[in-house]
């Protein structure tokens, strides 16, 4: 039913019961994850039909009309996947409290609305793989998809191969449980080493906490490669789309369907 500040409730709709979610169609239109979908009606951005969403538990269907901020949200468009060479300096976030520059203030008209698979941080630089559908970005986050996240990392500080090898086995650092890691020594420079860094799960500034639990104060982080796509020669701030056939044989051909991306 209708409440006094003109929302919509769960129950506002009998026929939206055979809808989507509300999240789900925002993030399979690009706009959003799931969560940030979530987080966008709690900030009462979001309309349907004119009328302010007060819940993600809404189900959307064909007929109706959705805007986010205003700006309508369109059927969903053939899935998608951009390489995108993220520079120091960009939040990976739609919106920034602080107000600092984002990867889609950098994007902004090169590229048509994009959500990110999953972050990297203001001063990481590297791969960020950019899609319009919010579902294909999570699956890919998962933990579960098995995806090995690669990085270059130049480190203040000293540490021995053996050092490195002793994170094969994982780590638990501050309470926090790590996966295994995979961690090479490629260079001595001055005071600073490289290490190649190799991780499956992405936990919140995983290479920085590991470091720092080694003695080493990261001072450069590049991702160059998450699962089978690499950073390549990318230069900063360029993009370039994965084609189709490519990203359809990464995902397999069950996955593929799901995202409408079989083959013929």
């Amino acid at each position: 039913m209708k409440t006094g500040d003109d929302t919509i409730d769960a129950d506002d709709r009998g026929d939206a019961v055979q809808g989507e979610r509300i999240a789900k169609y925002l993030a399979r239109a690009g706009v959003a994850s799931r969560r940030e979908a979530e987080r966008l009606i709690e900030q009462g951005i979001v309309t349907v039909d004119g009328e302010i969403l007060s819940t993600p538990a809404f189900k959307v269907t064909p007929d109706m009309e959705v805007k986010v901020d205003g700006r309508r949200v369109g059927a969903r468009q053939p899935t998608r996947l951009w390489r995108y060479h993220k520079p120091d300096g960009l939040v990976t976030t739609h919106r920034d409290p602080q107000g600092r520059r984002t990867v889609f203030d950098a994007l902004e008209g090169r590229l048509p609305r994009v959500i990110s698979v999953g972050r990297l941080d203001l001063t990481t630089e590297g791969l960020l793989l950019l899609t319009n559908d919010g579902e294909l970005a999570r699956h890919m986050e998962l933990p579960a998809t098995g995806w090995t996240r690669r990085y270059r990392v130049r480190a203040h500080g000293r540490v021995t191969q053996r050092d490195l090898d002793g994170l094969k086995e994982g780590i638990e650092i501050d309470g926090i449980a790590y996966r295994p890691i995979r961690a090479e020594l490629d260079q001595v420079q001055g005071g600073n080493v490289w290490l190649t860094m190799s991780i499956n799960e992405g936990k919140n500034r995983e290479v920085r906490a590991v470091c720092r639990h080694l003695g080493l104060q990261v001072n450069r982080l590049i991702r160059t490669a998450y699962g089978p796509f690499q950073l390549g020669r990318l230069k900063k701030d360029q993009f370039e789309e994965i084609p189709a056939k490519q990203l359809r044989d990464q995902l397999g051909d069950k996955v593929a369907a799901r995202f409408g991306l079989a083959g013929s």
